[in-house]
């Protein structure tokens, strides 16, 4: 029978519902003849008659209902299609994988992906946890679309096959056990905590962030206790086995009875950033996605 041809098939539509083949040529804008030759040529194709005279009008015959019946699903089908692209092109649709680690899900992702339940309910993100590290290999193997990740962990920005964007400036506080002689002291500087007993993970970018912080501030931390979940570093604080330094996204809200305390002489932050696979940076949910992001990583930055 052939390919079929969507045109021929609009042409049919319009006879059926227009009633005559003039006025389905006005509809179309094309002329009388135009709209009976596509008839015709849909005709032979199918090897049966479209239309059959019905007073001055035409009418479509069985086997041309039964086409048009058909048709209606694929016209359906297409329309639904071309709306789906629109809210792809405009950001509004589509699946966006999302690699993040678990402060970074808590603190920025979960506030982004319920802004877009509101604004773009068509569009899915899907989290997947991952540490910090974890979440850029999974990106570079294209498990996911998007990477939360550190600036720490290595080869993201320029020449590295990803694009980079820094959604926050992280700062770290201190955690220090109820009662500590310094927990009260007005300017606590992070030199003044370099003979306590510390606690940090084993490796990864925590680790190196803890160590550079301290680095700078005149010191090499004694690591007490390893550790790498925030719950269970503040509690191993707030029972008075060490000091630890904690972003204040882990420790917002749930510092528990450990002393938290800023260090603004020290300044101390972590770079929280987000990073997709060079070349699908623009594409359309991806940059909704991230506008997102980037919207409540700035009512944090301000707060």
């Amino acid at each position: 029978m052939g390919e079929w041809d969507l045109r021929r098939l609009r042409v049919l539509r319009a006879v059926d519902e227009c009633g005559t083949v003039t006025a389905a040529a006005e509809r179309l804008r094309l002329s009388p003849s135009a709209v009976s030759q596509q008839v015709s040529a849909l005709a032979r194709q199918v090897g049966a008659p479209m239309l059959e005279p019905y007073g001055r009008r035409v009418r479509l015959t069985p086997a041309a209902r039964l086409v048009l019946r058909h048709a209606a699903v694929v016209f359906g089908q297409l329309e639904r299609a071309e709306a789906e692209l629109a809210g792809y092109l405009h950001g509004e649709a589509g699946e966006v994988r999302v690699g993040a680690f678990a402060t970074a899900i808590t603190g920025l992702l979960v506030p982004a992906v319920s802004r877009l339940r509101e604004a773009a309910p068509r569009l899915t993100v899907r989290v997947v946890e991952a540490e910090a590290a974890e979440a850029v290999r999974l990106l570079a193997a294209g498990d996911v679309d998007l990477a939360l990740s550190l600036a720490v962990v290595g080869p993201v920005g320029r020449g590295s096959g990803f694009v980079e964007t820094e959604l926050l400036s992280d700062p770290l506080d201190v955690a220090l056990p109820p009662g500590h002689p310094l927990a009260g002291t007005p300017g606590l500087r992070l030199a003044d905590l370099a003979a306590e007993p510390w606690i940090y993970g084993a490796a990864g970018p925590w680790r190196e962030i803890t160590a550079a912080a301290c680095a700078r501030a005149g010191f090499t931390p004694e690591r007490a206790h390893t550790a790498a979940d925030w719950t269970a570093i503040l509690a191993m604080v707030a029972a008075g086995l060490g000091v630890a330094l904690v972003p204040r996204l882990a420790s917002a809200g749930r510092g528990g009875s450990a002393v938290v305390r800023a260090l603004p002489a020290d300044l101390p932050t972590r770079r929280v950033v987000a990073a997709v696979r060079a070349g699908t940076e623009r594409t359309p949910p991806l940059r909704r996605v991230l506008a997102e992001l980037t919207a409540v990583a700035r009512t944090l930055q301000s707060d």
